[in-house]
């Protein structure tokens, strides 16, 4: 195999603004690997959770310390590349593991989502996303998106820094504006405290809100981030879902009998692989899964794309709001995002990258 990294930018054409800060545009980076004459892609970059975070500057390094180790392997089987992937960040393991998984379909000519046995046709609407600010300027940014789309699905974003009233005032401007048959999804990105989400929750049950995703900052001790989740746990008829506690697998597990629901983003489970066994297993013990994204581009979001048919809640819409996207996204059809039926991860690359 050999491993090739370019750099991209990525520029919102809205700025996303959220209780850690507001983000305007991205660096990320196109990780390929090449293989007897098939070129697998895949795309990660950096993040911050507020309590872990990664540059895309040490995510290269990561993978450009590991490219001579890749020299003389094969792409298949993956298994047998594990133990040479484990000590990679799950950003890093990520942008590999995509390329590994799209190289695997390329070369047998088939979306992932078929040769996982997933249904296209069960795919459901994604939601569209809201960012804090004055009411006037959400209420303008949920008609630009209904310009869009048909924007059934709204999340807003909550945890304001000028308090509950603020979140309160944005709930109420948002729920006048609906249309029927629209659902609020609520996120508060962990902006509030444990008080506070008592507070909150309850209120927004009341909203007709569909969920709440991760009100409590979440928390390096695994202990004192389940007790958290679980404080809340039956305090009003909502769901809860965890979103920046939950990385990976054993998160899942540890979260369970808390929460109604989890949120699989890719770079921060580590890709593909840790990530349909994560929404395998919610499903089958009952949880909802909702597949996110950060400032991803459409080339992550179309890998996301083929874990769709498993969720109920997906929210995959950061590359409808890039202005320079080497990518294409998804396969849309109203506001409903389905898997590509092209080979691999049904990337389709707009122009050159690098």
């Amino acid at each position: 195999m050999r491993l090739r990294l370019h750099r991209f930018p990525l520029t919102k054409a809205v700025p996303l603004a959220i209780s850690r800060g507001t983000t305007t545009a991205v660096e990320h980076l196109l990780v390929e690997l090449e293989h007897e004459g098939w070129i697998g892609r895949g795309e990660t970059g950096g993040f911050d959770t507020g309590h872990r975070a990664f540059s895309t500057d040490a995510i290269a390094a990561e993978l450009e310390q590991l490219a001579p180790q890749l020299e003389g392997l094969e792409p298949q089987p993956l298994q047998a590349l594990e133990p040479l992937l484990a000590a990679l960040s799950p950003p890093a393991h990520c942008g590999l593991d995509l390329a590994l998984h799209d190289w695997w379909g390329q070369r047998l000519g088939q979306p992932l989502h078929r040769l996982w046995g997933l249904d296209p046709g069960a795919c459901v609407a994604t939601s569209v996303t809201l960012g804090l600010g004055e009411p006037s300027a959400v209420l303008a940014r949920l008609e630009r998106w209904r310009l869009q789309l048909p924007s059934t699905r709204i999340k807003l974003k909550l945890g304001s820094p000028d308090g509950l009233d603020h979140d309160r005032a944005l709930v109420q401007a948002v729920g006048a504006a609906l249309r029927p048959g629209d659902e609020l999804q609520i996120d508060a990105n962990g902006g509030w405290t444990l008080e506070g989400a008592r507070q909150m929750i309850p209120w927004l049950a009341d909203q007709a809100v569909v969920l709440v995703e991760q009100p409590l900052p979440p928390q390096h001790n695994p202990e004192a981030d389940t007790a958290g989740f679980a404080a809340l746990k039956g305090l009003a008829p909502v769901p809860l879902v965890a979103d920046e506690s939950c990385w990976d697998l054993g998160d899942l597990l540890r979260l369970a009998p808390h929460v109604e629901g989890i949120n699989i983003k890719l770079v921060k489970c580590g890709g593909l692989s840790e990530g349909l066994l994560m929404a395998r297993t919610a499903r089958r013990l009952g949880l909802g899964v909702m597949l996110g994204c950060y400032s991803d581009g459409g080339l992550l979001n179309s890998a996301a794309a083929q874990l769709l048919p498993l969720v109920r809640w997906p929210d995959l819409d950061s590359h409808l709001n890039l202005v320079n996207d080497p990518f294409a996204g998804p396969q849309r059809h109203g506001d409903v995002l389905q898997p590509a039926a092209r080979p691999g991860l049904g990337v389709q690359q707009l122009q050159e990258v690098g």
